[in-house]
């Protein structure tokens, strides 16, 4: 009975995150500065009718659309295998400070004009270094504390932070403007470019982190019992760390510095099918890009565009002041 109820509530899951998807989608390709009707936006899909609206859909509000589903989902999945691997729903590569050393060797590129192919892999490479000095700073006696990893990603990403604004102190007029969309997060004038350069590295993570739900549920039942069961804990949370900072260091390179969506998907889909990964990270990817989708929406449909950095904030901000405050009461163990 147990096992009909599950499977009725994740049928539920994606048919609900698939038609949110698919509804904003639709929204998100007819509404902006230029509103499209649905017959000039069905026109303008099939390449016929107006050439301007060709553009418009095809140049501009497509490859931004796209950009917005792979970032959310590259978030979404991400922050559900830092969460699974540290079992803690706190866990988020913007909080952990992943991002910001992502950020950081974006800035630097940009500032350098180093060959843009290489960004998304440097970003990785910049990730991983964060992520290792803040597992450093986190660490207590045999273990890893949650509270003390959290702190040092804070103050790691505060360290970053300053650094990258000495970068743009620094840096010629031209280059500002371009490094402050990363800083911000925005999908403003993101084309098919960025999408070709680090789509691959995403889609690549994407898969392997699914492969990686039974090492994550395996390491959610604790440390003893998942040596009794023979496995090897450094490698798999090498594995899992590794891929959910590809996935944070690629959607750093597209987008910029987005967060509370790692934070705020995983928990809500757990809330919705429970605590099995295999099912947490393939939907955590499909409410990632949805709710990124969504956000990028909202973040155009007002007469000044906001980034959609901001718009992700303003979302995201109450549920981890409300997980903080459940922490703080014992209302339950994170």
């Amino acid at each position: 009975m147990q096992t009909v109820f599950t499977k009725q509530r994740i049928f539920w899951a994606i048919l609900l995150f698939g038609t949110a998807l698919v509804i904003t989608l639709a929204l998100s390709l007819s509404q902006g500065a230029v509103p499209l009707s649905v017959a000039e936006l069905w026109q303008a899909i099939l390449h016929q009718g107006d050439p301007i609206k060709q553009t418009i859909i095809w140049d501009l509000r497509l490859p931004r659309i796209t950009a917005a589903i792979i970032v959310g989902a590259a978030l979404g999945m991400s922050g559900a295998l830092l969460q699974g691997m540290l079992r803690n729903s706190l866990a988020d590569p913007f909080i952990l400070g992943i991002s910001a050393g992502a950020g950081l060797v974006v800035i630097l590129m940009i500032v350098w004009q180093i060959f843009p192919i290489a960004i998304p892999f440097a970003a990785w490479l910049g990730a991983i270094l964060t992520s290792a000095v803040v597992i450093l700073l986190g660490r207590a006696g045999s273990g890893i504390s949650i509270e003390r990893l959290i702190l040092g990603g804070v103050a790691v990403s505060s360290l970053l932070g300053s650094i990258q604004s000495t970068l743009l102190l620094l840096a010629e007029d031209g280059k500002i403007q371009i490094a402050l969309s990363w800083l911000v997060g925005s999908l403003n004038g993101r084309g098919w470019k960025e999408i070709s350069t680090a789509g691959p590295y995403i889609i690549i993570a994407l898969l392997g982190g699914c492969l990686l739900a039974r090492s994550v549920n395996v390491l959610a039942l604790g440390d003893d019992l998942a040596v009794g069961l023979g496995v090897s804990l450094t490698r798999s949370r090498l594995l899992i760390g590794g891929v959910a900072t590809l996935l944070a260091a690629g959607a750093v390179s597209i987008s910029g510095l987005i967060g509370f969506v790692g934070l705020v998907v995983p928990h809500g889909v757990r809330m919705i099918v429970g605590t099995d990964h295999r099912f947490v990270l393939p939907l955590s990817a499909l409410a990632g890009a949805w709710l990124l989708t969504f956000a990028d929406l909202l973040s155009r449909l007002g007469s000044v565009e906001l980034p959609v950095g901001s718009v992700t904030a303003l979302l995201g901000s109450p549920l981890f002041i409300w997980l903080l405050y459940r922490r703080s009461a014992g209302v339950s163990k994170l």
